[in-house]
């Protein structure tokens, strides 16, 4: 698609205006007929523009009697008119149509990678993974065997459930999928016990299936069995089975956090100075010279690489080099200060790790008071069903 539209503005092409009660069978019908049409937009009123080949414009007007639709040239756009209007700039012209050369050579590489993590799922080091793999900037497109790189990722990876790899114009566009982990599942056909997977203090168990090894009130540690999976019967004797039911139990998270006195932080001031640099692939040049003028200071660094169309890169990039100026800001707490500032630090992680705040049944907070800090403990007192299924 993209060749065709490049070869069609070297040729020549037309930007015009589509009006009638027909318009989708006229678009269906430059389709049908094999007409390449792009970059099509709704006008304020029932008509559409669109771009056509110059060369297509008596098929075109067919189609458009055919259709009942009236065609009207907006602009006439691509090289030779450019050319005609420039022609008296031969060194402007020569110098464009070079230019036009050399990103029809460039169209046949790839110059972006773009990766696409489903619901913002974050995978680490896959860039690294993908280059190993054989997918790098400036590759041709045509020695991208695609099913190949795939297969290498997702055999080095156990993270990842589904890859896919698209290339346009000199795109590569990943799409990934992150696994998620499953638990080890004991079959059911197979003997095996309920374990504790947590420590904690049993306030309710039911078994099911299988011979409940612990009571209401026992406290159990990680790894102990609630239910056996064996029934005694007094004419079948000891059977094993797939143990199955229900225990809740009372557990606890715990948080510590040490919260000093006097603290010093590095926080920006609001004044910051910009470099720039252009990157050919992986050759760089730096306009301005030298480090920042201030002597403390955070940098960041930003890639922009040069976009002609959606997907056609070009190996070209401005780079933007932000320095931001830091000062060092001294904190002084009094002990309550930094009491409150350790338990709203500690709540926050806890919040995030118990998923359904409702089973909270008691909060212990403990601080002491030191020299130069204050020593912050949380503790959430939570009820929840433990147990997971161990094979026998």
């Amino acid at each position: 698609m993209f060749i065709k539209i490049l070869f069609s503005y070297l040729s020549g092409y037309l930007r015009i205006e589509v009006t009638g009660y027909y318009i989708e069978r006229f678009i269906n019908l430059c389709n049908s007929n094999h007409i390449l049409t792009w970059n099509i937009k709704k006008g304020k009123n029932s008509n559409i523009l669109l771009n056509i080949e110059i060369k297509k414009l008596k098929e075109v007007i067919k189609l458009a009697k055919k259709t009942k639709c009236k065609l009207k040239i907006k602009n006439k756009k691509g090289l030779p008119f450019l050319l005609y209007r420039y022609k008296k700039r031969k060194i402007f012209a020569i110098s464009l149509l070079t230019i036009l050369i050399l990103i029809a050579i460039s169209s046949n590489f790839i110059w972006n990678i773009e990766i696409k993590e489903e619901e913002g799922a974050q995978i680490e080091n896959i860039e690294q993974d993908i280059q190993e793999a054989g997918l790098k900037v400036g590759l041709l497109k045509s020695k991208v065997n695609t099913k190949e790189i795939i297969n290498k990722v997702r055999l080095k990876r156990e993270d990842i459930a589904w890859m896919g790899i698209e290339l346009k114009g000199t795109n590569a566009i990943i799409k990934l999928v992150k696994a998620t982990e499953k638990p080890d599942i004991v079959p059911d056909n197979k003997y095996s016990n309920i374990i504790s997977n947590k420590n904690g203090i049993i306030t309710k168990i039911n078994a099911q299936k299988g011979t409940a090894q612990v009571k209401v009130g026992d406290t159990v540690k990680e790894g102990s069995i609630l239910i056996g999976g064996w029934m005694e019967g007094k004419y079948t004797g000891v059977r094993y089975v797939h143990a199955e039911g229900e225990v809740e139990a009372k557990v606890w998270y715990t948080k510590n956090k040490t919260i000093k006195y006097k603290s010093v932080e590095a926080k920006e001031t609001g004044n910051q100075e910009k470099k720039y640099g252009i990157k050919f692939n992986n050759f760089e040049i730096n306009f301005n010279k030298g480090v920042s003028k201030f002597n403390f200071y955070d940098t960041m660094i930003s890639e922009k690489k040069f976009q002609i169309i959606a997907n056609f890169y070009l190996p070209i990039s401005i780079v933007e080099t932000t320095y931001k100026e830091l000062e060092n800001t001294e904190t002084t707490l009094t002990f309550e200060d930094a009491k409150q500032l350790g338990i709203q630090q500690l709540e926050e992680e806890l919040n995030n790790e118990i998923e359904n705040k409702d089973t909270i049944v008691n909060k212990n907070i403990n601080a002491y008071e030191k020299e130069d800090s204050a020593e912050i403990s949380v503790t959430y007192e939570v009820l929840e069903k433990i147990g997971t299924n161990e094979e026998i």
